[in-house]
């Protein structure tokens, strides 16, 4: 059986393939969660340093910032990987797998950022750009804002970017192709909170409780109206009650109940709406059965919009290097989220998606234990970073 052919990649990325490989093993056999990527930032630091960037530590508590310039022209574009793991145990069973129970690199931040890494070099070795090139490590994108955290920092002060660009990994589709969506393209997570509070009693005297499982039963059909009753039939809208904690025993009707809900949208009209329907469904629908409802909603991360004119620009480069077939058809948004959308409500951009392949192959799903980044993308993701870089910052004649 013949050995599958290489993915697509630049030649001089090709030659330090071996190098990119060791480095993502490294990091995903040492997993760091949110906020806490000393370690990784320490060789993200170190790599850039060497490479002739000027190092910027700090941002975001464990975020760094390499920067590059060449030439005279005062373009500015950064280019984004994220570095944290996430709190499951691994059970890929490979020798590289993570040697802190509890913690795994289970969404390819890893490969992400042996990525941006091997650009990195390539980009200082060759210099075949004009302008100013910012390389952007952020922690904590797995749920806590690392993006919003850097830019409270002052990211855009101390690095302004005419531009930003992201990328991930998307199991479940062929490697190294990419998806590119414009416009809404993932959507925004809120996480809703609402505790339901009546009169506990003994369950053999109903009677004298106000039942807050019962309100909370209520609460819980009710929000199921939102989406199929409230939201526009050609929007989307996610509204999941994924936990409800009340009450220990079977004979006490407990005097408080709480409802945990994943909330999710493609446009922040619709956001706005789901927010003010939650609320107002909770509160009333408690108030039908005497208890009361308070609701403490959270907005995590917006809506990411993919800049049309830069999500062409990304479209271009790679049909300029791999034909129209480098592109997956067709694309559409997903319903899963990012806090890139930070950075794109400050600066126009994209955040493209490489496929990380199919079956046995990469094809686990992200945020599984068995998951592992396909090692065969590494170099095709750096080289697009290249020609991303390249082609953004290009000299004018």
């Amino acid at each position: 059986m013949n050995a599958p052919l290489p993915l697509p990649a630049l030649e001089e990325i090709r030659q330090h393939e071996d190098e990119m490989v060791a480095i993502r093993r490294q990091i995903h056999s040492n997993p760091e969660l949110a906020y806490q990527e000393h370690a990784t930032a320490d060789l993200v630091a170190e790599r850039l340093a060497r490479w002739g960037y000027e190092v910027h530590r700090g941002l975001g508590g464990t975020g760094v910032v390499g920067t590059l310039r060449v030439g005279t022209s005062n373009r500015h574009v950064g280019l984004r990987a994220d570095m944290d793991a996430l709190p499951i145990a691994e059970t890929s069973g490979k020798p590289w797998a993570s040697k802190v129970f509890g913690k795994m690199h289970a969404c390819g931040h890893d490969g992400h950022t042996a990525m941006l890494l091997a650009a990195a070099r390539h980009l200082a070795a060759t210099r075949r750009f004009d302008g100013h090139l910012h390389l952007v490590f952020q922690p904590a994108e797995e749920g806590l804002a690392g993006a919003k955290k850097m830019l409270d920092d002052g990211f855009l002060e101390l690095f302004p970017c005419d531009a930003m660009f992201g990328m991930h990994n998307m199991p479940g589709r062929p490697a190294g192709k990419f998806v590119a969506v414009p416009g809404h393209a993932m959507a925004s997570s809120d996480s809703v909170i609402i505790t339901v509070r009546g009169k506990g009693s003994h369950g053999a005297m109903p009677h004298t409780s106000i039942d807050t499982i019962v309100a909370a039963s209520s609460i819980v059909m009710a929000l199921q109206t939102i989406v199929s009753r409230n939201v526009p039939p050609l929007e989307m809208g996610v509204v999941t009650v994924g936990a409800i904690h009340a009450g220990d025993a079977p004979n006490v009707i407990p005097g408080e109940c709480e409802l945990r809900l994943s909330v999710r949208a493609f446009r922040p009209d619709v956001q706005d709406l789901l927010e003010r329907r939650i609320s107002e469904i909770a509160q009333t629908q408690a108030a039908v059965y005497g208890a009361s409802a308070e609701v403490d909603y959270q907005r995590r991360y917006p809506v990411l919009y993919n800049h049309p004119e830069q999500t062409e620009f990304c479209q271009q480069v790679v049909r300029d290097w791999l034909g129209p077939e480098g592109l997956i058809a067709n694309p559409e948004p997903i319903t899963g989220s990012e806090d890139f959308a930070f950075f794109l409500q400050k600066v126009p951009g994209c955040y493209i998606m490489i496929g990380n392949g199919e079956g046995e192959q990469g094809g686990c799903m992200v945020h599984n234990s068995g998951y592992d980044f396909n090692d065969a993308v590494l170099p095709t993701g750096a080289s697009y970073w290249v020609r991303v870089a390249e082609t953004y910052l290009a000299a004018r004649g």
